[in-house]
């Protein structure tokens, strides 16, 4: 683990724990894992707060499945583990584009965002709201990343008055996050090469915005996000210090 550290610059400590003991005093062993993956741990974190009380934890049943460490950050804290890489202006709204991570390994889960700001007294629907054109995230995504369904916050109720309805909408500043994984496969990670490959993931904002008199034309805001993508470090250390 050393030689590893010093390869890859990691200052901060990391345990070695070949019998596997650590693992099991902490509840983590993952009991499916065989052969050469045997006695290792469920991939996850803990969020502890200043009082050593665990508050959150966060872990996937999969040992290639591993958020990164500002996707955790993100879904607890979205104003500090998300960074804008750009600001797209549209009809009735404006949408910044944000992500967790601009660089990802196989295996990886990480954040992507829309968070849509709209002027005072604008509104879009929210998702399901039957009857009005709902706003939607649509996103075009390689093969090599998977999607999971998007996430939309709360909708706030809005009662009209000119049609005596009360109707789920979106006001002011929200988010739109949108998780995606990074292929594990082998054969995928093999084919990164030396210096990874960058991907392009397009989509756009589908929404009809309305004030408190008019419906304007839908409309849609195209947004991107670009992640890089490396190849795992397989270099072994040299023999003479293995573990036998």
């Amino acid at each position: 683990m050393r030689d590893f550290a010093v390869r890859r610059n990691i200052e901060l400590p990391l345990l070695a724990d070949p019998d596997s003991q650590v693992i099991r005093a902490y509840d983590l062993l993952n009991p499916e894992a065989v052969g050469e993956y045997k006695g290792m741990a469920r991939p996850g974190y803990f969020f502890i707060d200043p009082t050593n009380v665990i508050r959150e934890k966060f872990f996937e049943a999969k040992y290639r499945t591993r958020n990164s460490g500002n996707n955790v950050i993100s879904k607890m804290f979205p104003e500090l583990g998300e960074e804008v890489t750009g600001t797209v202006e549209a009809p009735h709204l404006q949408v910044a584009v944000e992500q967790s991570d601009r660089t990802a390994i196989p295996g990886s889960r990480i954040t992507l965002t829309a968070e849509v700001r709209l002027p005072r007294d604008i509104h879009v629907y929210a998702p399901g709201t039957k009857g009005y054109k709902t706003v939607n995230l649509v996103i075009d995504c390689p093969p090599e990343l998977e999607l999971t369904p998007s996430v939309y916050p709360r909708a706030k109720i809005l009662y009209m008055a000119a049609i005596k309805e009360n109707v789920p909408v979106f006001e002011g500043t929200f988010r739109i996050r949108q998780d995606i994984k990074v292929s594990s496969a082998y054969a995928f990670s093999e084919s990164l090469g030396p210096e990874g490959k960058t991907f392009t993931i397009s989509g756009k904002l589908v929404y009809q915005a309305c004030d408190s008199k008019t419906c304007f034309l839908p409309a849609s805001a195209a947004i991107q996000w670009q992640v890089h993508v490396l190849a795992l470090d397989r270099q072994r250390s040299s023999e003479s210090i293995r573990h036998k």
